[in-house]
């Protein structure tokens, strides 16, 4: 375990061979921490972020969903066409 000099932060490294390997609980006291390091770096999104990203996801599904249907009755007519549905 190596203690990181700007934040603090406790940082796992791979294969130092002259530190003893810590113990079950140890690992989980040392995954928490990590855990918590992490979420202190996230950014939540401002609301006019947040309605921004909303209308471009649901832009982009029903985009989708127009592709999947226009796919849909294309390849409908297409088995019909081969097929041939009797009258």
């Amino acid at each position: 375990m190596v203690q990181e000099e700007a934040h603090g932060e406790i940082v796992a490294t791979g294969g130092a061979p002259h530190e003893k390997k810590l113990n079950f609980f140890q690992r989980i006291a040392l995954f928490i921490r990590q855990v918590f390091a992490e979420l202190r770096k996230v950014v939540t999104p401002t609301r006019q972020e947040l309605v921004k990203y909303t209308l471009v996801v649901l832009g982009f599904v029903v985009v989708m969903m127009a592709i999947v249907y226009g796919l849909d009755l294309l390849f409908t007519w297409v088995v019909n066409v081969v097929f041939g549905v009797p009258s």
